[in-house]
């Protein structure tokens, strides 16, 4: 089959169809006389494959390590274990999103959370500072307010502890 009718045939661009024969992913290629490509038929499913296994996540080079050249010829146990390792890629990657989300939402919170009359570079600090971040204003504006708090109560407990 000529590439335009396999072109047609899986809805793919002819130049993604020759991307994957460059890359090394369609290897039943033949030449005719007068050069045009020469797909047998099991490369409409091949395609498909390809498609979907890069949907799944896949790398094209992992692609090529699983998929063999004849396509009726699976090897069982490297594909099954390709198919779970990719599982766990995506739990990881599931578990980083999810905790990048709770980041977020988070955030979100605290900068909803803005007193009404406060202005937007206070809540900006005051936002940097519950994240452990201190602004250059911010850090001057809480060392002056938290160490007489810390002072007094000391001060406060040093007086009561001599009654």
């Amino acid at each position: 089959m000529k590439i335009g009718e396999l072109a047609r045939q899986t809805g793919m661009a002819a130049s993604a169809i020759r991307f994957y024969e460059a890359r090394g992913l369609l290897s039943k290629v033949r030449r005719g006389a007068n050069g045009y490509r020469d797909y047998p038929p099991e490369t409409a499913q091949l395609l498909a494959i390809i498609g979907q296994a890069q949907q799944a996540g896949f790398s094209l080079d992992e692609i090529k390590q699983l998929v063999p050249a004849d396509i009726s010829s699976w090897q069982h146990a490297p594909l099954l274990a390709a198919l779970k390792a990719k599982v766990s890629d995506i739990e990881a990657l599931e578990a980083r999103l999810a905790h990048s989300k709770q980041q977020l939402q988070a955030l979100i919170q605290l900068v909803e959370a803005k007193p009404g009359e406060m202005p937007c570079e206070e809540n900006a600090a005051r936002v940097l500072a519950s994240m452990g971040i201190a602004s250059p204003e911010g850090a001057a504006k809480a060392t002056t307010s938290v160490k007489p708090a810390i002072v007094s109560r000391g001060a406060h407990r040093h007086k009561q502890g001599e009654r």
